[in-house]
């Protein structure tokens, strides 16, 4: 038996207006959307408002920005809206209270297989630890992160040439078209879940922090290239440059690999009018974009163009 749906929806990167965006162009009855407050961002601190909170002005949909998700006033002004059905898509922690209001449940699209990449990044970390595969998982939310009875799965293939970016772009639309299936399911009463395999070895899905983003440049070719690309375009993969007296930290955007024997010291720099390249232990990283502090992110041409390295130059 079909239901009339009345959806609440969660979320505030530009990954979640796709989502939103297909809802509203199926004609779903948006009664709210919860999306973060605007924060001062630039260098003139202006307030800017979240990617969802822009697409939702733009379609004259109801918005709540609550700072706090357990105050008094957020729960009553949510039940006010008295939804049935709760979607989020790239939203913070939800308390017990919300995620427990509609009669429909609350679902999440997560861009993961889960039960692997549980977590903050789980876009970065599949590139990171060269998967050839993710893809998307819808999921009704429970007490803990990423845990709940799994939903709806679809699989996407990750190409030597994809980055972050664009593994984004992908699982973006192949999830908002993932979580209009889930809902047609919701809204005809025949969704069916299955509770998440927890007997297998997991991978994570870590914040992304300064450690964990860092080059380490002893490590194996595959590893450092699939290191930059995942974190690329943000938060950008970084480490030290050692030229000379100066000691620099950059960050390294693009890479190629060229397996090569060499007796080199790993981490040289190795450098010409046209190329530049660090020696590893199983051949050379050639550097196709980077970004020195102060300067703009560049293609490696370009900044050979004004950069000198010096004979010893290193990267640590």
């Amino acid at each position: 038996m079909s239901t009339k749906l009345r959806i609440v929806f969660m979320g505030t990167p530009d990954f979640a207006v796709a989502t939103l965006k297909t809802l509203v162009e199926n004609q779903y009855h948006i009664v709210g959307v919860i999306t973060a407050p605007d924060k001062p961002a630039g260098r003139g601190r202006k307030l800017q408002e979240s990617a969802v909170k822009t697409y939702a002005q733009s379609q004259g949909l109801h918005i709540l920005q609550p700072t706090n998700l357990k105050s008094d006033d957020f729960i009553q002004e949510l039940q006010d809206l008295q939804a049935n059905l709760q979607i989020v898509v790239a939203f913070r922690m939800l308390p017990k209270v919300v995620w427990q209001m509609p009669e429909l449940g609350t679902f999440n699209l997560h861009a993961s297989l889960l039960p692997n990449y549980r977590g903050a990044a789980p876009i970065n970390w599949a590139i990171i630890n060269g998967e050839t595969k993710t893809g998307v998982s819808t999921f009704f939310i429970d007490e803990k992160i990423d845990t709940g009875d799994m939903i709806l799965q679809q699989e996407v293939a990750i190409e030597p040439e994809d980055n972050a970016g664009s593994l984004h772009d992908k699982l973006m639309h192949v999830g908002s078209q993932l979580v209009l299936e889930t809902v047609k399911r919701i809204e005809a009463g025949t969704v069916k879940t299955v509770p998440q395999d927890e007997t297998s070895a997991m991978k994570d899905a870590n914040k992304l922090h300064r450690d964990n983003t860092k080059i380490n440049w002893n490590d194996t070719i595959y590893h450092i290239h699939n290191k930059v690309r995942g974190l690329n375009p943000y938060p950008g993969a970084w480490c030290y440059l050692e030229n000379g007296k100066e000691t620099l930290e950059i960050k390294i955007y693009e890479t190629s690999m060229d397996f090569a024997t060499h007796n080199l010291e790993t981490g040289t720099v190795v450098s010409d009018k046209k190329t530049l390249k660090v020696a590893v232990t199983d051949g050379y990283i050639l550097i196709q974009e980077i970004k020195l502090p102060g300067k703009r992110k560049m293609d490696a041409p370009s900044l050979l163009n004004g950069y000198q390295f010096l004979t010893n130059a290193k990267m640590l």
